[in-house]
């Protein structure tokens, strides 16, 4: 893959649910290496944004492109990508550890032979317990899901996102239900595992004061993209009123 083709393009996204508009006419592109957020108003279509571009729901018109290639014909690239959902509904009754999640997100190959296979088990349990231990969750490997708490569980899914190689990092309100000190310290283990792993970042978010503080690039949505640039244009007070309307009110953390 040659550096100059963007990790993900879309053009002229139009996204109908039933009768309703959700999204008109959505172009934009990541380019390698960057973190871009995505924020609007509340029924904005942030999230209907990112699950279209993942392909989890129909697109009306319009084309996606990820790594080059057309969303549907992604093949073992897919893998490529990590998403991080809004809400992960699961049966907290469910008996599954944090490792074995985290292991879910393992993609090698199928080996073959005996000492092949045994390898492949060593490299696996190798790479979650790393996978926990950049996200400051090994001490829950053993833990089931259902006791974890909300930041416990977002790092927990971080790992599962880290514990293969991956190129786009999709999140989708990552930081809901957690606390402002948690949502910086998640944002700082973030950005260093981007810096270290040459991650690209789409991240839906309503935290404008961190995005500010820690995105390269801003797309203010409002069905449609309202305005796309750094944060220091995407957040002028034209574009904040245009995005959020008149009674938009800025909320700053107080550390």
């Amino acid at each position: 893959m040659t550096s100059n083709i963007p990790i993900l393009q879309v053009e002229g996204l139009t996204v109908y649910q039933g009768k309703y508009l959700a999204l008109r006419d959505v172009s934009f592109q990541l380019e390698p290496g960057t973190n871009t957020a995505i924020v609007g108003p509340n029924g904005a279509g942030k999230s209907t944004l990112v699950q279209s571009v993942l392909d989890l729901i129909p697109r009306s018109s319009g084309n996606v492109q990820i790594f080059g290639r057309p969303i549907t014909r992604l093949g073992h690239l897919r893998q490529q990508i990590g998403y991080m959902p809004q809400n992960f509904i699961f049966d907290r009754s469910f008996p599954i550890s944090v490792s074995e999640l985290v292991g879910l997100g393992w993609t090698r190959s199928r080996p073959s032979g005996v000492f092949s296979r045994w390898k492949k088990d060593r490299d696996k349990i190798a790479a979650i317990e790393q996978a926990l231990k950049r996200t400051d969750a090994l001490h829950l490997r053993n833990q089931a899901i259902g006791t974890l708490s909300g930041g416990q569980f977002k790092r927990v899914l971080l790992a599962y996102c880290l514990v293969a190689p991956r190129q786009l990092l999709v999140l989708d309100e990552a930081f809901a239900g957690v606390d402002a000190q948690g949502t910086a310290e998640f944002y700082t283990l973030l950005n260093q595992i981007k810096r270290e792993q040459g991650w690209t970042i789409l991240q839906v978010s309503h935290d404008i004061d961190m995005v500010n503080q820690n995105c390269d690039r801003v797309i203010c949505l409002n069905q449609t993209v309202v305005c796309s640039g750094t944060p220091e244009l995407a957040f002028s007070q034209e574009n904040l009123l245009a995005t959020y309307g008149p009674s938009f009110s800025r909320y700053y953390h107080q550390h």
